[in-house]
């Protein structure tokens, strides 16, 4: 073992100990919620993806701040969800993909978990052409030379997994503390209206084809299957509680966890397409659909500045997301049909497909669109799988859904299905 293996893997043993203590009562406010950060972070990164920088962009350029609310009702669907999957892995000591393999018939498992990989290599497409498409406009380097830029670095993270769980959690949340600083700066480069936001975040707005079309895209590139799966298995072995009473305080800790991260996912995205819709909208700049048509449209009207701090926060987006997917991919596979593939294997094949569009010179933005509807089609199954399995009390026990839980988690699973739909039957036609 190296020396940095030793440290970090102190830094491991470290938190459990902070965990227990917190648990016990010996850790108090701030201090007992700390060893408890990280798998919420890990799992929020997927809401702040490439696949939401091009929603909400779009989103804001073409109707202002009218499509906030879609936003927060995501974002909240999102806090149900994660909380859900974060709950089954403390309660029960496996993933989703375990569960799901332990309790339904084989030819089903199968099934899930081919969609589930065809939707794991569609979320990394979209999430590694986001790093891509940032190096690129950065850099101003070969698209072709920033995938392979792309997949040396978030394959050099991903190794970081052998050194423990806590090494990768603070990586990831550095991510996305950097995405958020940078649309903090951007929010103070754009001024968009404070009045705005706040009254079209509570004020749900219709409008034309056009404009659902954009709300079940916003949706769609919110709520992911990959995310689901994996906060599951992040939360399984983390903390293992030997009784009732722990269950209970470790899913506490987990649930105000949570609520911070996504948190700070939804602030990140009402932010993004407030910042589009006071730059680009009340400009006249209705035409910006992509990211990056946006990258160059920034930089006549805000200046280089801003547009070189949208591409650093893409960037950190890109690479993170794409980091997570590899992750949840692994679970996906070990968890459904019980094998692993080596990390490096399974890095090269999910940027198989960023790699051809690169090579065949497909628009990326478009690329995103079609990834975004192969995600449709999979969110209904861990969403269905993840409600079965949290309202049961044999499985479950102390954590078992109340009764309020499974009536929101069903509403949700419905309203999402039914955009899904719509967003694939609009495609197609």
């Amino acid at each position: 073992m190296s020396g940095m293996t030793k440290v970090e893997t102190f830094q491991n043993q470290k938190t459990l100990i902070a965990a227990q203590e917190a648990i016990n009562g010996k850790r108090k406010g701030f201090s007992a919620l700390l060893p408890f950060l990280g798998p919420a972070f890990i799992a929020s990164i997927a809401y702040v993806d490439p696949g939401n920088y091009a929603t909400n962009i779009a989103g804001g350029a073409q109707f202002g701040y009218k499509l906030l609310w879609v936003i927060v009702l995501a974002n909240l669907m999102g806090i149900l969800f994660q909380n859900m999957s974060a709950k089954l892995g403390i309660a029960t000591g496996r993933n989703l993909p375990e569960l799901c393999k332990d309790h339904f018939p084989k030819w089903l498992t199968v099934i899930m978990w081919i969609f589930s990989e065809l939707a794991a290599i569609a979320t990394d497409l979209a999430e590694f052409l986001g790093a891509t498409l940032a190096l690129y406009l950065l850099f101003d380097i070969p698209m072709m030379m920033a995938v392979i830029i792309t997949g040396i670095v978030t394959y050099a993270i991903l190794t970081m997994e052998r050194l423990g769980f806590r090494p990768m959690e603070k990586f990831i949340a550095a991510f996305a503390i950097t995405i958020g600083l940078c649309y903090v700066v951007e929010i103070l480069i754009s001024h968009p209206s404070i009045s705005k936001i706040a009254y079209h975040s509570v004020t749900p707005w219709i409008g034309n084809k056009d404009s659902i079309m954009l709300a079940v895209g916003v949706i769609g590139a919110t709520v992911m299957p990959h995310a689901v799966y994996l906060h599951s298995s992040l939360t399984q072995k983390r903390v293992i509680p030997v009784n009732d009473h722990q269950k209970l305080r470790i899913q506490k800790f987990s649930t105000i966890e949570i609520f911070i991260a996504m948190g700070l996912a939804g602030l990140v995205n009402l932010s993004m397409m407030a910042m589009s819709a006071s730059v680009f909208f009340e400009s006249g700049n209705t035409f910006v659909a992509s990211i990056e048509t946006a990258y160059k449209t920034l930089t006549p009207l805000l200046g280089p500045a801003a547009a070189w701090v949208f591409l650093i926060s893409l960037l950190a987006s890109g690479i993170s997301s794409s980091t997570v997917g590899t992750m949840a991919g692994q679970v996906i596979m070990q968890g459904f049909v019980g094998f692993t593939i080596p990390l490096w294997f399974r890095r090269v094949i999910t940027m198989l497909p960023a790699v051809i569009v690169v090579a065949l010179g497909l628009d990326p933005t478009q690329t995103l669109v079609i990834s975004q509807v192969i995600l449709s089609v999979v969110l209904p199954m861990p969403l269905l799988a993840l409600i079965y399995f949290t309202r049961r009390k044999d499985i479950m026990g102390i954590l078992v859904n109340k009764k309020i839980t499974n009536i929101l988690a069903i509403i949700c699973a419905s309203i999402i299905l039914i955009l899904n739909l719509i967003l694939i039957f609009q495609t197609i036609l």
